[in-house]
């Protein structure tokens, strides 16, 4: 099999890592060099450097859309498969009609829910039991090919977003090989979506990260769950940003106000949502390292009776 494959970030890099093993990788594409860290140097994204490590050819076109000498250059590698784990740009018509295969893309979640760029977290945000990874045959739209295999995950009520994109990113791989060979020897049927089923993942970012105290202790706690590792949700206790890594939620009740915390201890910080108690475990501070309450109440106070807002 003559592979190109398309990615960029670190949850690509295992996928093509066991392309390589398995299949030949005649090329690489991703996104250009971005600046990074506090000197704005150009930093290569784990893609290239995997590729690089194997001088496999590597082409960083800002868009492909249009792009004349990209399509021709593709179309002269005479690729069997296009693979496509998290690139970053839509491909057009033009060039998901090169492959002898088709174009195949490795999408986290159990499609068609969570379409979209952030499909993992917005699966744990919402609360689901289980999610997967599912590979699908590339058309013009935003993850709306058609099906061909899945794997689930079952999720614990304390999985992060960070753990799951974990689990995914290190099994996808197995599953891109298992389509691609199902593929060549026809004992994958492309499975429709049924669009009404589908649900969109919009992009995170930090603006949305605030909790809302006003909401179920359960609601706020796979916000929390969902937004860990990034952008992390926050409140504000008196005029400081907190963020918070980890909680709990607690089969408790409380009249008091929402956001109030009812009571400070070495298990966490009980604060009063809008239906139930919520324990909160593991705590954040400008400039400071994240630390288990337990951890952080030996040096510092934490005032009961205040209101996280």
């Amino acid at each position: 099999m003559n592979i190109i494959f398309m990615g960029t970030p670190e949850f690509s890099v295992p996928s093509l890592q066991k392309l390589i093993s398995e299949f030949q990788v005649s090329a690489v594409f991703t996104q250009p060099d971005r600046p990074k860290g506090r000197g704005k140097s150009l930093a290569m994204s784990p893609i290239k450097q995997l590729a690089v490590s194997y001088d496999i050819p590597v082409y960083q076109p800002l868009r492909l859309k249009k792009n004349e000498e990209m399509i021709e250059k593709i179309k002269s590698l005479k690729p069997d498969f296009i693979v496509v784990v998290a690139f970053g740009q839509l491909l057009p018509k033009e060039i998901l009609e090169i492959p002898k295969y088709g174009c195949i893309n490795l999408h986290a979640s159990l499609l068609p829910k969570y379409r979209g760029a952030a499909p993992i977290n917005w699966c744990i945000i919402e609360g689901e039991s289980k999610s997967g990874n599912t590979t699908m045959l590339m058309d013009v739209g935003l993850d709306t090919g058609d099906m061909l295999l899945t794997e689930e995950v079952e999720l614990s009520d304390s999985i992060t977003a960070g753990e799951l994109h974990d689990i995914l990113m290190n099994s996808g791989g197995e599953l891109l090989v298992k389509t691609i060979n199902g593929i060549v020897s026809k004992e994958i049927d492309p499975v429709k979506q049924e669009n009404e089923l589908s649900t969109y993942a919009s992009m995170l970012d930090k603006e949305m990260a605030k909790i809302n105290w006003e909401h179920s202790n359960i609601k706020i706690h796979n916000f929390i769950r969902g937004l860990n590792p990034w952008p992390m949700a926050y409140t504000h206790y008196e005029d400081r940003v907190m963020k918070i890594h980890k909680s709990r939620v607690l089969n408790e009740k409380s009249s008091k106000q929402v956001g109030t915390i009812i009571e400070v201890s070495k298990e966490g910080l009980k604060v009063s949502t809008g239906s139930g108690v919520l324990l909160i475990e593991e705590i954040q501070f400008p400039g400071k390292k994240p630390l288990k309450v337990k951890e952080y109440i030996i040096g510092n106070k934490i005032d009961e009776g205040l209101i996280l807002k």
